[in-house]
């Protein structure tokens, strides 16, 4: 279970099944990792509390929730009583919208989703692996982020056979 004094970075986007749009909802902390997804049809205040309520259920409630400006993150985090926690500030959800780009290079090259529950499945198996593989090249040096990597790749083999 994750530190329940971290930022969280909570973002929508829409996603195309069978040629309808429902909407991606997800939670990314403050180092970037995925830690929650949730699709639904709507993109409504109903919606935003079923996914903050999953996502508190499992992770405690946040020092700070950094949303962008639909109504609905708000109306939804005041009826939770974390209306003071968030913020909405301009360009300050870039982490979670930078999120999206891996989802979305895979979306691409799945050529969409039929049914309802294959983005949810997909965006859970998806985090999972990028958040495993996701060492943060910048912040380390050469020796390091290999051996780092290879042992990442040697602990999902080790996953994959058993």
């Amino acid at each position: 279970m994750q530190s329940s004094n971290w930022k969280w970075h909570l973002d929508e986007f829409f996603v195309k099944v069978n040629g309808e749009r429902h909407y991606l909802w997800r939670a990314v902390d403050h180092e970037g990792e995925v830690f929650e997804s949730y699709v639904t049809k709507k993109r409504d205040k109903k919606a935003v509390l079923k996914f903050m309520k999953k996502a508190m259920r499992w992770y405690g409630s946040p020092n700070e929730i950094v949303t962008d400006k639909l109504r609905s993150y708000c109306a939804a985090a005041k009826e939770l009583g974390c209306a003071d926690k968030q913020v909405t500030q301009q360009r300050a959800n870039n982490r979670a919208e930078n999120s999206h780009l891996p989802f979305r290079r895979r979306e691409r090259a799945m050529l969409r989703f039929r049914r309802m529950h294959s983005p949810q499945k997909f965006a859970s198996i998806q985090a999972s692996f990028h958040n495993h593989f996701n060492l943060q090249r910048s912040l380390s040096k050469r020796i390091n982020f290999k051996l780092n990597h290879d042992a990442a790749l040697a602990e999902w083999r080790s996953l994959i056979t058993s």
